[in-house]
């Protein structure tokens, strides 16, 4: 194994950490999962939740976090 696979698996591993980060520290967010643009769909023995809302919002922060963390390593 080269150096680079060593550091691309080092770069890997905190990504994952970061993220199993943020799903812990998700709940404590208020109002994630309740913005508009979440779709509930509530039938008799059926639910369906549809954060479009979140996902939207979320996309766009680890978008700015990327090129941040992109533009720092250049």
């Amino acid at each position: 194994m080269s150096t680079e696979t060593g550091r691309l698996l080092m770069l890997l591993g905190g990504v994952i950490f970061l993220i199993g980060l943020l799903i812990t520290a998700a709940p404590r967010v208020p109002g994630l999962g309740r913005l508009p643009g979440d779709l509930v769909l509530q039938r008799d023995s059926f639910t369906l939740f549809a954060p479009c809302g979140t996902m939207i919002v979320m996309s766009i922060i680890l978008t700015v976090v990327i090129n941040v963390i992109l533009r720092v390593l250049r």
